[in-house]
This record gives C-alpha cells, sequence and structure tokens, in this order.
C-alpha cells in the first residue's frame, strides 16, 4: 500500500505538543436553520457529514509510529473506523461553552486526528458546529478546504450514497521501519548529491544561492529573541476559551483601501491597538510583541496538498505606539520589507531542511521555534469559503477560527470571513488570560479608532490629487 510521511513541519506539532498545549486547529460555526422543511437533527447531520468523508480520505486515517522514533509517523487506515467517536452530540446549547469542552481535551492518537461536536439547537434557535483538526493533519487554509468538502454550496444538494469504504490493511511494524530507513537514507544522498547537481547545472547554483541567501535572514529573524510578557507568556493550563468578534468586512476593506495596505495588515494593527488598551487597562506598560504570522505557500492545488504548506513572518507589534496610524503604517512596513526580502519562502526553505537532519534534532529544534523566547503570540488571517455553504440545507453564516497556542502562550487570533462579515477568533488559557471578551472589545475599538480615521485620510487624499 502507499503510506504519506508527516513532512517536518507536519511532526513539528506532533513534537511541541504537551497535556496543556493541544495542537488542534479548528473553527466553532453557526448555522441558520431553513426557513422551510423540517429542521434537521442531530443524527441528520451526522449522517449529513459521514457521506460525505470520500471527499477527504485523511478523515479515516491514523498516525503509525516508526519504531525507536527514527524518522516521522506515517499516514494508515484506521481498520476501527467509527464516525460516532469523530461527530458527537455537544453537551451544552451555548456556543462558548460547545467550544470550551471540545478545545479544552486532545484528540487521542490513536485515533483519525479530528472530531465535530454539533449543538443542533443553540439557545438562539441556530445550529452550533466546533469542529477540531490536529495541526499536523492540517493547517488553517487546509482546514477550512477540507471542512468545506464536508458541506455543500447547494442547500437542495442530493445526500451521497452510503459510504462502501474498505480501508487497507496497514503495512507491518519490520516495512514501517523498513520504509522509514530508505526515506532516511535517500534523503542524506538527495542532501550529498547537491553539490554535483549544481555543479552541473549553473542555473541550479544561482537557485540555491538565491535560496541560502533569503534562508540566512530568516533564521536571523527567527532567532532574535522575543521580549518577556508575563501577560501573554505564563505557563498555561489545558483548558481553552473562545472570544468572538464579528465585523462588516466592508470596515476592514476600506480601512485597507484608505491607507494602502494589506487586509493581514489591518488585522495586525488591529491587533497591536487592541493588546495595547488591555494591558495599559491591567496597569502594565505596553511594549513591542514579537509575533508569529502564518504566511500560506500553498501552490493552486489548494486541497490537493494534505498537511501544512505554511510559512511564517515574525513582525513586532508596535503596542507601545499610541498612534493607530503610525501602528499601521509601521506594520506594513515591516510585512512588505518581509515579503520582499522573502523571508516567508526562507522559512520555508528553512523547515524543509529539516527533512535531512535525524528526528530528534527536528523534535528539538521544533520546541525552540515554539518557546516563548522566539515569540510572544500568534496572528493569523485564514481566507474564507469563496462561496455560501450549505449542511442538510443549512447556511453557514458566522465561522470563528481556532489558531492553536504552544506551551507558555495564552493567546492567539485569528481571522476569517464567511459572506460579506469577518469573524475574529480570540484563543486563550481562561486560567492565564481570563477576559478574552474584554480583549476582543479593545480589537473592536481599535477597528473603529481606524475607521474613523479613514474619512480624514480620504479628505486629505482628495485635496492633494
Amino acid at each position: 500500500m502507499t503510506v504519506t510521511r508527516l513532512s517536518p513541519l507536519d511532526a513539528s506539532f506532533l513534537a511541541v505538543e504537551t497535556p496543556s498545549a493541544h495542537m488542534h486547529v479548528g473553527w466553532a460555526a453557526v448555522f441558520e436553520p431553513p426557513n422551510e422543511g423540517v429542521r434537521p437533527s442531530f443524527e441528520q447531520l451526522r449522517e449529513h457529514i459521514s457521506r460525505r468523508l470520500p471527499r477527504a480520505p485523511r478523515y479515516r486515517q491514523t498516525l503509525r509510529s516508526v519504531p525507536f522514533g527514527i524518522n516521522a509517523p506515517v499516514w494508515v487506515d484506521d481498520l476501527d473506523f467509527n464516525v460516532a467517536r469523530h461527530v458527537v452530540p455537544a453537551r451544552s446549547d451555548r456556543l462558548g461553552e460547545v467550544v470550551e469542552q471540545c478545545m479544552s481535551k486532545p484528540l487521542p492518537r490513536q485515533r483519525p486526528l479530528w472530531q465535530v461536536w454539533i449543538a443542533d439547537r443553540l439557545d438562539d434557535g441556530r445550529i452550533g458546529v466546533v469542529g477540531k483538526a490536529h495541526h499536523c493533519m492540517v493547517d488553517g487554509v487546509a482546514a477550512v478546504e477540507l471542512g468545506s468538502l464536508l458541506l455543500d454550496p447547494d442547500p437542495a444538494a442530493p445526500l451521497p450514497p452510503p459510504d462502501t469504504w474498505d480501508p487497507e490493511l496497514p503495512p507491518s511494524s519490520p516495512k514501517v521501519l523498513g520504509r522509514a530507513l530508505a526515506d532516511l537514507a535517500r534523503s542524506q544522498l538527495d542532501l550529498a548529491a547537491i553539490p554535483a547537481r549544481a555543479a552541473r547545472s549553473p542555473r541550479r547554483a544561482l537557485e540555491l544561492a538565491s535560496r541560502a541567501r533569503r534562508a540566512v535572514p530568516a533564521l536571523v529573524d527567527a532567532a532574535r529573541p522575543a521580549r518577556p510578557a508575563p501577560q501573554l507568556n505564563p505557563p498555561i493550563s489545558p483548558l481553552r476559551q473562545l472570544g468572538l468578534l464579528a465585523r462588516p468586512i466592508d470596515d476592514l476593506t476600506r480601512i485597507k483601501r484608505t491607507f494602502g495596505v494589506k487586509l493581514n495588515d489591518v488585522l495586525l494593527a488591529a491587533s497591536a491597538g487592541g493588546v495595547r488598551a488591555f494591558l495599559r487597562k491591567h496597569g502594565e506598560i505596553p511594549i513591542r510583541l514579537k509575533t508569529m504570522v502564518p504566511v500560506n505557500v500553498r501552490g493552486s492545488s489548494g486541497v490537493d496538498q494534505l498537511g501544512n504548506r505554511i510559512s511564517f513572518m515574525f513582525v513586532d507589534l508596535p503596542c507601545d505606539e499610541p498612534n493607530p496610524v503610525r501602528r499601521l503604517r509601521e506594520i506594513h512596513a515591516s510585512t512588505s520589507d518581509r515579503k520582499r526580502a522573502g523571508k516567508p519562502e526562507g522559512a520555508d526553505d528553512v523547515v524543509r531542511s529539516l527533512g535531512f537532519v535525524p528526528s530528534p534534532i527536528q523534535r528539538m529544534v521544533s520546541r525552540v521555534i515554539a518557546s516563548p523566547r522566539t515569540f510572544n503570540l500568534t496572528v493569523s488571517n485564514i481566507p474564507g469559503p469563496p462561496e455560501p455553504l450549505f449542511m442538510h440545507g443549512c447556511r453557514l453564516v458566522e465561522a470563528y477560527p481556532v489558531v492553536p497556542i504552544p506551551d507558555r502562550h495564552a493567546l492567539s487570533i485569528g481571522l476569517t470571513t464567511v459572506g460579506d462579515r469577518a469573524f475574529f477568533g480570540l484563543y486563550a488559557d481562561p486560567e492565564s488570560l481570563p477576559e478574552v471578551d474584554g480583549l476582543a472589545g479593545k480589537i473592536n475599538e481599535a477597528i473603529d479608532e481606524l475607521a474613523e480615521l479613514s474619512p480624514v485620510i480620504e479628505q486629505r487624499q482628495a485635496i492633494l490629487a
């Protein structure tokens, strides 16, 4: 049988998982039940998801470790797959409580690494769906795409036929070990062959030199230590909560157009302003926070590329800057400089190069990168589905992202879109950061602050024109 081995980046998310740091990405979604017709039950919604699993084979595979840990695990079919273990009824009718119950528990490694909790009637009459998948399985973009495979663009889409999936028998331990050794030897031969290939091809040599030049600044940026931030980088508990914030996407795109920046810059500036106000409210002096910003390096094939196809930039959030326009312009200059220098691609090359070193060293490097000495928090912009989606005739109207937090990181901030609305998910440890809803309110105020300045800037630009 054909097996897929975890990439170094995929495996890194297994390496940094601890009892208090669950490395799953996820979402909290809200669906409007159909205006006409029968409201679907939990059993019907589970059947809806079950019939669509053939679109996403990885959802029925589990990890098989390699003897002695000499190479990364591989994906194999789960012979005992049971959808009832993965699509479960929620134990609350409040979306926030469902998120807390779902996200505060790790995914068991012996099963396919995903789970969906369904509240078929929330307290407001809508339907809540909270899902999670391990980061070694998908990144944020792939999680949206794989989640979309479980939904339909047509509210009246017919139910697919019953699944006739026949799992393949996994390879024996000797075969797993043999393939792991062969893959390891192949990677070493590939590494040894690089100088010879470069010598035969000047174009190849120039390409390798260019990649090396962009990898060095990425390494230097990653090695630059983050300043201590006790409020954001304390020891954390396994508990989780999700602060929610929804805005019209036009509020963000108008700021983007007015100031000539990217949407990601607006997200980072709003996060900087919100965190600044939050820290000041709690009597702390705001400092610059080194922020990990995931960057999608996935090609046009999209969901065909499973696993993680992301790289990273490290950007300083100028939380010490009181002027919101200066914060935004500084962030735009910083992200633009990093993209021009190829730092996301350089970081991707660095991570890929880990495939040439032994697994113990890969795990050690992963833990160093995930340390609060490397960055203070994560801020991620995850593109939402480009078209309306439905689950058993129920329209998706809200989707709040869950961006995982490693050990000693109390907060991550994610943004995604559904239709004409933008949804922020502030994922936090409630014991370290209990007032996450207050932080969401401060980010909301930071957006208002930039939005209120937009007409002034537009008027000045019109006069100068």
